[in-house]
């Protein structure tokens, strides 16, 4: 099968939803299947190139920062798309289009599909829903949610990324949509030999803006100096230089390493070196980094949010806590830190638990999909 997927950010650059798509065409080329990407390109990265057999033509789109997308960035890409993604179906002759992300890409991918009669698959992230992310991208449904609306009707099959998106996204539009979550090599990435570190390690990886609360992490720690502990926070945005200022304001620079924006086996690298994984956020859909901790064998300490409730079975893993709760985050992480025997406990439940989101299995579901609807047409 010749699959086009169409998303505006794929590493290195963007988050998590890039992260899962890259995960899923690679998978889906294990299995036979002819991958080419169209994505948004920025300085430094190569137009064409091919990574570990998927075909990626980057297109260009004015973005500038690797973690932050504006809207005429988006908008750069939609155009720049049309034309590129034309000609790459004159070349590859898709038989499927695979969109992450309602907006911007699946406008391209709509616009495609109706100039060339390919069906396309939506695959929509917490962000492309109205009230997913009220802080980002509030402003923008208030006027764009109409034009959404023959995106999501175009689409053959609509899969959301959590039960959480899955139910905003049913409040809105009037499609049917299945769940299927994020993913991750499973296999490859649980340890062999699982010991609690001394001191317990905690991390953070993530874009660092209002959603994901960075702030939060440095307050609720610094109720736990009289323990010991160390914590990484991986990821860059422009909350980046308040985050430093916070830790030191607090007298915890020698605790904490920020090393700034990472690439994927970073991050890999450091849950390897860790013990929880710490995300007081906002907003989430199903994070990427969430599955890859799972698989890690890190206990999570997560708010009671949006893809967290797939990933946390609470006081087995870790703990869902409300958001805007301090005092019962810093009471959790306390009895997680002072107990090394719980924290194995719940270290070796989230190994288990991420069996759930094998990417193998991911895949094979998005192979079906495709599969039916390219059978229909």
């Amino acid at each position: 099968m010749r699959i086009l997927t169409v998303i505006y950010e794929f590493p290195p650059v963007g988050g998590g939803g890039g992260r899962a798509a890259y995960d899923i065409c690679k998978e889906l080329v294990a299995r036979g299947n002819d991958v080419t990407v169209l994505t948004a390109h920025m300085r430094g990265l190569p137009l064409q190139v091919d990574e570990d057999g998927i075909h990626v033509t980057r297109i260009p789109s004015l973005r500038k920062e690797a973690f932050r997308a504006t809207f005429f960035t988006m908008m750069a890409y939609v155009l720049s798309g049309l034309w590129a993604g034309l000609r790459l179906m004159n070349i590859h002759r898709p038989d499927i289009i695979h969109t992450h992300f309602a907006v911007p890409s699946g406008a391209l991918a709509w616009m495609l599909s109706v100039l060339t009669g390919i069906p396309y698959v939506l695959t929509a992230h917490l962000g492309d829903v109205p009230g997913g992310v009220p802080e980002k991208t509030g402003k923008w449904f208030r006027w764009l949610e109409p034009f959404t609306k023959p995106i999501w009707r175009r689409a053959k099959k609509v899969v959301a990324v959590s039960e959480f998106t899955r139910q905003l996204a049913l409040k809105h539009y009037a499609v049917n949509v299945q769940v299927i979550p994020n993913g991750a090599d499973v296999q490859h990435l649980v340890p062999t030999d699982l010991k609690v570190n001394t001191p317990p390690h905690l991390v953070f990886a993530g874009r660092f803006v209002y959603q994901k609360n960075p702030l939060a992490i440095i307050k609720i720690l610094s109720h736990l100096k009289d323990l010991n502990w160390t914590c990484s926070m991986l990821g860059d945005g422009p909350m980046f230089e308040d985050v430093k200022s916070e830790i030191a304001k607090h007298e915890m620079t020698d605790r904490f390493h920020l090393p700034g924006w990472v690439t994927p086996k970073d991050v890999l690298d450091q849950f390897s070196k860790s013990d929880i994984l710490f995300m007081p956020s906002f907003s989430e859909g199903l994070p990427v980094v969430g599955v890859q901790a799972l698989a890690k064998g890190l206990a999570i300490v997560s708010s009671r949010i949006g893809g967290f409730l797939d990933l946390v079975d609470h006081e087995k893993n870790g703990y869902l806590i409300e958001v805007q709760d301090a005092a019962a985050f810093s009471q959790n992480l306390r009895g997680l830190i002072s107990n090394p025997e719980l924290l194995l406990q719940f270290r070796n439940a989230s190994i288990e638990k991420s069996r759930n989101f094998d990417i193998q299995k991911v895949a094979d579901q998005y192979q079906s999909i495709f599969q039916s609807v390219v059978d229909k047409k």
